[in-house]
């Protein structure tokens, strides 16, 4: 069999290799003709993006192949980390994602968040997170014959999520033999082993095959203490940016303005500390001293940089013939994911100024005032340095599909279809350890006393209590006794289910002659119920953790969906015109919680000439909420917030703004308080209420994509496709913070607003006129648009003495990404920026060049990130590229980010034995990431390299 394609939809049909630069053709049989003659008889394909299968594998939308080689090249263990490095990645979770990652990885098209990603295997949904998002972990790499990128919206063709692109995971469906595989990697610093071991192992006959596919990957931890850049909070500043929760105990007491102490709030200056000598009796208040930055505490040292992650899997899949035109399919799947995160020591601070509700007792035998005086209960704070906090997470993934598809020619036209059932699940639990009970502390720190024996106890000589350890919080690191940590800590158990059954029925096939072709269409029903629980150890729901209070979520919908497309190729092999075709497709849905959406698309291809494809597409897209999003338990946050009824408020001079504070109940004089004292914008004291909300709307989407794709006759093996999209999405699910609400409601007098203050929000005050209660709800407010250009070329070299070169490079251009948090905002441009956790690079560049010569390859691909701009904070001026910019509104001083390149090579040998040992370095040139001072507690952004170069070598054996 040889390969018999168009140089143009080679151009748009080989895989685009963003890891390494290798390439593969989709299949087009070449076989004998009875006249022996030649005669080509081209096999119908599905293209990721249309139902229809077509001969052709050009599109109107834009795609990206990953094939098989590409996988193999780009020395990664999961299929996530290689989608990490394609350009027109964004910002998902991935394993680097220490403080806030759960073990799993994701992918981010244009930057809209992993939820407006669909990720399909095999054309079918794959199983998500109550969030909405896919976990790439869960299918393992081996099994993966090619990914294909859709990078445009196709909710007319595969319902919710497809806003941002598709991703397709195809896999090796007839592997016949057996493959070996061996793999083992570490970082330069001896650090961050990955091992991988897989068998796969495939079986054909003339009725049909099977393919069993056994894995293991385990990637090791990268602490943060042994790379420079992330041992400190912030690089370069060391213990000026430690944390205030010490490792020793300390006391927090109110002071007047003279500098003593005071228990009439309303005449407090600020809180000040005393921190325990180095080993000295806390017992004695003359063996503290004021605080100072040399009692902060380095907490980055105690994180993961990068995150452990275990992977097993059973992956089986199988297809049977049981006539010439019906064939029943099925594949499976177990998966299970151990991961963890470790976080510095819980940082414990108790008394009312503490937003604690009982400090040290006054008649606690570690008390230094007790039978003094001025005997009171203290305020404390002391981090928890000797138990570190551990999180991990076991998941286990269940996967079944079992269907039929088949065949049948009908008045002469072809027709395709596929009827089946898929069953997906994750049960997921989680187990946090280092969390403090709460109710035990407040116990331990309540009255104790000295025995006769020399024992301290609990309670009072006549009242013991029986079984507590009392705790001394006032003490230096490593005198806290096994005992006492027994005592108040505990071990929080999660648990998570998520599950998705689905019925699903198409049909393709010819419908009628046109001047170009034979017109096609596709038509198909889909039925799906989406359900999961969310529950939370019954200490963390009752408020009883020292971790935030998270209430349990459970739900679920279902939903209905048709739709139908249509190719019509208008004409062909006419003078201006050797190819127009027109796509238009829609999709009806209806859901059971917020009722119906119709979502359709448009799209043409036009060859002007055999060397220039132009091509075009207009699609409605929606995204439906999540059920976190719809039924998510109410979860506690200690936000930032300014209330504008503060008397130090920018707006409350207004009188408008008074009298609405007034109506409102605020006294009159109210100063916001916050954690760290008076005074606006700061932190509450106590904690709000992330609250889900079950009328929420789909969120709906425009997409647009104009390109050409030229692959010129005089320029043998070169290709340049150049692409323009945009994305415009409303009613987008956000949470509106605090201020803004509250900024709506008594500033701007926006009546809706103080509607969802008071209503959804359920906004109350404490005496003071404090906040005390406020539900940040989810809400269809939000609006984002983005717009850019995809531009690749990609050229084979002719064949020389010195082997085969092929080259590709592959950029994504941002020229845009707005965002507004109602639809009456103001728009914010954020492209070129950095907030933590978001960078928004404006391009993204992959170069790669591939080599082979004989039995031996090579590639080298170089992948560049803009540089990016951030705020600069106050502590940071003297280390900001630009501490003196201004603008309109003032100071705005900022730091840039320096743009940075990677550099990644591999050499590969072909054993005579059919084996391939190959070798390679991710990072060659040891580069590190920018030092940012938005990121949080490494000095970089997780979407970087980790720091160091990364060696590693395989071997896989061919059977």
């Amino acid at each position: 069999m040889t390969l018999k394609t168009h140089k143009l939809r080679d151009a748009i049909s080989l895989a685009l290799v963003a890891g390494a630069a290798a390439v593969s053709g989709n299949a087009f049989a070449q076989e004998a003709s009875p006249t022996g003659q030649d005669a080509t008889t081209l096999d119908r394909i599905e293209v990721t993006g249309s139902r229809i299968r077509q001969v052709d594998a050009e599109t109107s939308q834009p795609i990206l192949v990953l094939d098989r080689q590409a996988i193999e090249q780009s020395g990664r263990t999961s299929v996530a980390d290689l989608l990490q490095t394609i350009t027109t990645n964004g910002a998902p979770i991935n394993t680097q994602v220490n403080n806030g990652g759960d073990g799993s990885a994701g992918v981010d098209l244009r930057g809209l968040g992993s939820a407006r990603t669909l990720v399909l295997v095999n054309g079918r949904r794959w199983v998500s997170s109550l969030g909405g998002s896919v976990d790439l972990n869960t299918i393992p790499s081996a099994m993966v014959e090619r990914v294909e990128i859709l990078k445009d919206g196709a909710s007319s063709i595969y319902g919710s999520d497809a806003i941002a692109g598709v991703v397709n995971l195809i896999t090796r469906q007839d592997f016949d033999g057996a493959e070996a595989h061996v793999y083992y990697g570490q970082y330069s610093q001896g650090d961050g082993e990955r091992t991988t071991a897989d068998f796969t192992l495939g079986s054909s006959s003339d009725r049909g095959n099977i393919v069993i596919g056994i894995s293991h990957t385990d990637e090791k931890a990268v602490s943060a203490a042994d790379r420079a850049i992330s041992r400190d909070p912030v690089f370069g500043f060391g213990s000026s940016q430690y944390s205030s929760f010490s490792n020793y105990g300390q006391i927090w007491d109110l002071i007047d303005a003279d500098g003593n102490p005071t228990g009439d709030i309303n005449e407090a200056a600020t809180l000040a500390r005393w921190v325990v000598n180095d080993g000295a009796d806390g017992r004695d208040l003359a063996n503290y001293h004021p605080f100072s930055s040399a009692d902060a505490y380095n907490y980055a040292k105690d994180n993961y940089l990068r995150t452990p992650n275990e992977r097993t899997s059973l992956y089986v899949q199988g297809r049977y013939d049981i006539t010439d035109t019906v064939a029943f399919v099925t594949d499976a799947l177990y998966n299970e994911r151990l991961s963890a995160q470790q976080l510095a020591g819980f940082p414990l601070g108790e008394g009312n100024y503490l937003s604690g509700d009982q400090g040290l007792s006054a008649d606690s035998y570690y008390n230094p005032t007790r039978g003094t005086a001025n005997a009171r209960e203290l305020n404390w704070s002391r981090r928890l340095v000797e138990q570190e906090r551990f999180y991990e997470q076991d998941v286990k993934t269940w996967h079944f599909y079992g269907g039929f598809q088949g065949s049948f020619d009908f008045a002469d036209r072809y027709f395709d279809w596929d009827v089946g059932y898929a069953f997906n699940r994750n049960d997921q639990t989680d187990m946090q350890i280092g969390d403090v009970n709460m109710q035990a502390l407040r116990t331990a720190t309540g009255a104790s006393f000295l025995g006769d024996d020399g024992v301290v106890y609990c309670g009072t000589p006549d009242a013991v209590i029986e079984g507590c350890v009392p705790f001394n919080p006032l003490s230096s690191p490593g005198e806290i006794t096994q005992e006492q940590l027994n005592y108040i800590l505990f071990t929080a158990k999660d648990k998570y289910q998520n599950t998705s059954k689905s019925y699903t029925a198409n049909i393709s096939g010819d419908l009628f002659q046109l001047p170009g072709g034979m017109a096609g269409f596709a038509a198909g029903f889909e039925h799906r119920k989406e359900s999961g629980y969310d529950n939370p150890d019954a200490f963390v729901s009752a408020g009883l953790s020292s971790g935030n209070a998270r209430q349990p979520t459970s739900g679920g919908y279902d939903l209905n969906d048709f739709y139908v497309e249509l190719l019509l190729p208008v004409l062909s092999d006419v003078p201006g015109a050797q190819l127009l075709e027109f796509s238009l497709a829609t999709r009806y849905s209806d859901y059971s919680n917020f009722g119906e959406t119709t979502n359709s698309k448009f799209g043409f291809k036009w060859k002007p000439i055999d060397d220039l494809l132009v091509r075009g597409n207009w699609a409605e897209g929606f995204r439906a909420p999540a059920i976190s999003n719809l039924f998510g338990g109410a979860a506690a946050s200690y936000d930032s917030y300014g209330d504008p009824c503060s008397a130090d408020s920018p707006y409350f001079s207004r009188p408008e703004v008074q009298q609405r504070c007034a109506a409102a109940g605020v006294p009159e004089g109210f100063v916001q308080r916050t954690n760290a004292g008076d005074g606006y914008n700061g932190q509450t004291p106590y904690p709000f209420n992330w609250v889900s909300n079950v009328d929420l709307g789909p969120e709906t989407a425009t997409n647009k994509t104009l390109g050409f794709v030229y692959s010129p006759g005089y320029f043998s093996g070169f290709d340049l496709s150049v692409d323009w999209w945009e994305i415009s999405i409303e009613g987008a699910i956000s949470r509106p913070s605090a201020t803004y609400i509250l900024d709506q409601c008594f500033v701007e007098g926006d009546e809706g607003f103080c509607d969802i203050a008071y209503g959804l929000g359920g906004l109350t005050r404490d005496t003071f006129g404090t906040i005390n209660n406020f539900n940040r709800g989810l809400l269809n407010l939000a609006e984002v648009e983005v717009e850019g250009f995809d531009v690749t070329a990609r050229y084979r070299l002719p064949e020389t003495n010195y082997g085969s070169f092929w080259l590709v490079w592959d950029n994504s251009y941002i020229a845009r990404y707005e965002s507004r948090s109602t639809p009456e905002g103001e728009w914010d441009n954020v492209v070129g920026e950095y907030s933590q956790d978001v960078p928004t690079w404006r391009l993204r560049s992959n170069l790669g060049v591939n080599w082979n010569l004989g039995d031996f390859g090579a590639s080298w691909t170089t992948r560049y990130y803009s540089g990016l701009v951030e705020s600069c904070p106050t502590f940071a001026l003297s280390a900001c590229s630009d501490p003196d910019r201004r603008i309109e509104a003032g100071a705005d001083p900022q730091n840039r980010l320096p743009s940075t390149t990677y550099h990644d090579v591999q050499v590969r040998y072909e054993l005579p034995w059919n084996g391939q040992v190959a070798v390679g370095v991710n990072n060659v040139f040891d580069k590190d990431p920018p030092v940012s001072f938005q990121a949080f507690a490494n000095s970089f952004d997780s979407q970087y390299d980790t720091p160091g170069q990364f060696y590693y070598m395989e071997y896989r054996q061919r059977f």
